[in-house]
């Protein structure tokens, strides 16, 4: 699922590094969280959630890094118990703010989310790869 994630958002995938990686993050849950979301014992998709720290939202905050419903499982009202989820497991783990990114020319994602409770940021995002 992530290859095909990373194949649709244009990101270069390697298995290996991703793999690395991921190991890491499941190894410390001071990072964040990978839940699987599953029907009838079927992985229909998952998302990867990583903790940050800020004093503006009081406190621990999280990045949904990755969000992911397999195409068969589309529009069919996982992605929004998915969501309901991440909010669940987020206050659970006493995050304060939750963040994502969506492409622009995603609306279906973006309407998810919207639907979810999350709306447009009045900052502009910007990274620096290191």
């Amino acid at each position: 699922m992530m290859a095909d994630l990373n194949a649709i958002e244009g990101i270069p995938f390697s298995r290996p590094k991703f793999g690395r990686v991921l190991k890491q993050l499941l190894a410390d849950s001071s990072l964040g969280l990978v839940p699987l979301f599953l029907v009838k014992r079927e992985i229909v998709g998952y998302a990867v959630v990583t903790y940050n720290f800020d004093l503006e939202w009081g406190g621990r905050d999280a990045f949904i890094t990755e969000f992911y419903i397999k195409p068969e499982h589309r529009g069919l009202g996982y992605g929004a118990l998915a969501m309901a989820l991440l909010e669940k497991l987020a206050r659970r783990n006493k995050v304060k703010a939750l963040h994502l990114g969506v492409r622009r020319e995603n609306v279906a994602a973006a309407r998810l989310y919207e639907k979810a409770g999350f709306t447009d940021w009045t900052r502009r995002v910007m990274m620096k790869v290191l």
